[in-house]
């Protein structure tokens, strides 16, 4: 699963960003750009729901998750309170039904029998009608008081490695605060800007050279996605000509980085890309 297909809650992580295009060089029939840009990985942010104390965290930092599994719980003393009283209300809702219909159905013989009139069928059958429409509503409550207690148990959405907890045990957490946060097992990607003359000759099978410092081995990349809007030059370009070009944000995604690759890593890219006829760079 990548990125973009997931939302809510997912977002890259945000080292600081280097520089774009440095320089191309056309070399028979392709072209050679080198790139600057940033190792990103997806990071799975677990907030709470709303503001209550952590009572658990089954983890600990550097270990390894799987998608579903447990990575903290919040107190649930309200919530399954709430979810008492819900069922409380739903039982007496039943029964106001079994009650109402029973007198819906007398008044209903009593008119089939010319006794009872018209109007006090109608009355009965409101009052039925209303019951049904309460017992609607509390089990709608109750569904919404088991998504709330389900939703105190905080569980990472893909598997991955336990890279912060912010809160310790007997911490009350603010509502929207980050309880853990997960390094999904997804590849990492560095993110670089290409130039709006590359764009055009990118395919899938373009592959790239990326050089990490640190890494013994370096790794190699393919370009995965290449945004559709056009933006200038960030301003920590390192030339003044640069500036003023259009460049498009770009992933390049790592086929056999490491996995404990962290983001925020500078990374040097060597784009090789076949050059349009009579190009001379």
């Amino acid at each position: 699963m990548h990125p973009q297909h997931s939302g809510q809650i997912r977002q890259w992580s945000r080292g600081p960003l280097l520089l774009l295009a440095l320089s191309s060089i056309a070399c028979g029939g392709e072209t050679t750009y080198h790139l600057a840009g940033t190792v990103e990985r997806t990071m799975l942010e677990l907030a709470a729901p709303v503001s209550e104390e952590l009572v658990e965290i089954p983890v600990s930092l550097g270990s390894r998750v799987e998608a579903g599994q447990m990575v903290a719980k919040l107190d649930t003393t309200v919530a399954e309170a709430e979810l008492a009283a819900a069922q409380a209300g739903l039982a007496a809702a039943e029964a106001a039904v079994v009650e109402t219909r029973q007198e819906y159905e007398r008044n209903r013989r009593l008119l089939a029998s010319r006794v009872g009139t018209q109007q006090n069928r109608d009355h009965a059958r409101r009052l039925y009608d209303e019951a049904l429409a309460q017992v609607a509503e509390k089990k709608a409550r109750i569904a919404q008081a088991e998504k709330h207690l389900e939703d105190l148990t905080l569980r990472s959405r893909d598997g991955g490695i336990v890279d912060q907890l912010p809160f310790e045990v007997g911490e009350r957490v603010p509502a929207g605060g980050v309880v853990a946060v997960v390094r999904s097992d997804e590849r990492p990607w560095v993110r670089v800007w290409l130039p709006a003359r590359a764009v055009s000759r990118v395919t899938p099978e373009s592959r790239a050279e990326v050089t990490i410092q640190g890494l013994e081995v370096n790794p190699t990349g393919r370009i995965e996605d290449v945004a559709r809007e056009a933006e200038f030059t960030p301003h920590y370009a390192l030339t003044e000509r640069e500036t003023a070009h259009l460049v498009y944000r770009a992933r390049i995604v790592l086929e056999d980085a490491p996995e404990d690759l962290r983001p925020g890593l500078p990374a040097q890219v060597e784009l090789h890309l076949a050059a349009r006829p009579r190009e001379s760079g």
